[in-house]
């Protein structure tokens, strides 16, 4: 099983990225988690440049969800939304539906007390207009991550970790009970 853990920032030390990696190490020996770090590399979204020809960033991008069996998006909260750069991901798989019926999983993280509530219900919203299955245990929103998370990436918080393997497991069972396509 391929899961695809996108974080929604694009600083090389981000605690989205941390706990992304952190959910990789829970996962069971037939569970592979590919972080995803080409959000950076995608071009501005137009639906003029969404044609066949697309660029490679975005075909790499669109393959890459096309084969996976569950996507894991790990998200800071920016101006009470999420960030830019994850909007626009998503916008250039709109026309392409690699979203439709797949299994995906919301974790938002913030230093402050909300936990990035608001950008876990933008993504979440966005995602369902997608056509993306949420399961409902694959969803977590985690306040005060500084204080859960330490300055290189190990989590402190033994809370915090079974809260993440229930999100794993969730889109784990997610994909082993899918329906087959008909």
């Amino acid at each position: 099983m391929n899961i695809v853990a996108i974080s929604g920032s694009l600083r090389a030390a981000s605690t989205n990225k941390f706990l992304l990696r952190a959910i990789a190490e829970l996962a069971p020996n037939e569970v592979t988690v590919t972080l995803y770090d080409g959000l950076d590399d995608l071009p501005h979204f137009s639906p003029e440049r969404d044609k066949e020809n697309a660029s490679k960033p975005v075909n790499t991008l669109r393959t890459l969800l096309r084969e996976a069996d569950a996507v894991l998006f790990c998200t800071p909260e920016y101006i009470h939304g999420m960030p830019g750069v994850l909007k626009n991901m998503l916008d250039w798989i709109a026309s392409s539906g690699e979203f439709v019926d797949k299994p995906v999983g919301v974790i938002s993280a913030s230093p402050s007390d909300m936990g990035g509530s608001r950008a876990h219900a933008a993504l979440t919203y966005t995602l369902g207009v997608l056509t993306a299955k949420l399961p409902q245990d694959a969803s977590l929103i985690i306040p005060f991550v500084r204080k859960k998370v330490d300055a290189d990436g190990t989590i402190i918080d033994p809370v915090l970790i079974q809260e993440l393997r229930v999100v794993l497991t969730a889109l784990v069972n997610a994909v082993e009970h899918q329906q087959p396509a008909s």
